[in-house]
């Protein structure tokens, strides 16, 4: 496992939503910096909240490939959309079938 980890990232900061194939606990929130980690009923889980740069987004996908569930999405969540669940149909970044 690599010991790199993401700064937590304040207001104003760009939100993501980490889609993975996979359930995890919301006890895995300390493992990606406090950000929410919310499982659903489809078999997905989603890491989400403010990321302060590019450099952190990075150390938190390299998390999540650490912790070895695939990829369903990275979606920057716009103001407009924060209340709304992740979903492929608004992702910037799509990668299916890792």
């Amino acid at each position: 496992m690599t010991s790199s980890s993401a700064p937590t990232g304040h207001p104003g900061d760009p939100t993501y939503a980490i889609r993975v194939r996979g359930r995890l606990e919301a006890r895995w929130s300390a493992w990606f910096d406090g950000l929410d980690v919310v499982s659903t009923d489809d078999g997905t889980t989603t890491i989400r909240g403010a990321v302060p740069d590019q450099a952190a987004l990075h150390g938190l996908l390299q998390k999540v490939r650490d912790v070895g569930l695939p990829i369903v999405s990275v979606t920057q969540v716009t103001a407009e959309h924060d209340d709304a669940p992740a979903s492929p149909a608004t992702s910037s970044t799509h990668a299916e079938g890792h």
